[in-house]
């Protein structure tokens, strides 16, 4: 399946902005579906680190990440699967000091064969996850920078 993409620019440094994404009691607050954590392994967000979350009701189901590899102030790749799809997410960061651009990219492949219409569809709900991520993401970022 083709690359999904959401981009976002948040009014942050770069360090301000990783340390939120990593904050691991934050992610119920921003990721799109998070319900709960279920299993943290390792020194997250380094490299063979894993976590497990369960989405909300109705979502992705069980959801299995490893950090494939970590760059600090560069950003992160996961492997992940759920219930439908393997795959890679990556998140950049880009930052001047003042502003930062947050990159993320999924590139999954179904479980099962589906047929191109479903395929496409798939790959729309992908990338309005990513997109509502970023968004809550932003919001949340504004509000921990207002206190």
């Amino acid at each position: 399946m083709k690359v999904v993409r959401a981009v976002s620019v948040v009014e942050a440094p770069g360090i301000e902005v990783e340390q939120l994404w990593y904050d691991r009691t934050r992610w119920a607050s921003w990721i799109d579906e998070f319900a709960h954590l279920a299993l943290l392994e390792g020194d997250w967000p380094l490299a063979e680190s894993r976590r497990v979350w369960n989405a909300r009701p109705g979502g992705r189901g069980r959801v299995a990440e490893k950090v494939f590899r970590y760059e600090a102030g560069a950003g992160q790749s996961v492997m992940l699967e759920d219930e439908r799809i393997t795959g890679m997410l990556r998140v950049r960061f880009e930052t001047d000091g003042v502003r930062t651009r947050i990159t993320l990219e999924l590139e999954a492949d179904p479980k099962e064969k589906l047929p191109p219409g479903k395929r496409w569809w798939l790959r729309r709900k992908l990338g309005e996850g990513l997109r509502r991520t970023l968004e809550r993401f932003g919001y949340e970022l504004a509000a921990e920078r207002g206190r």
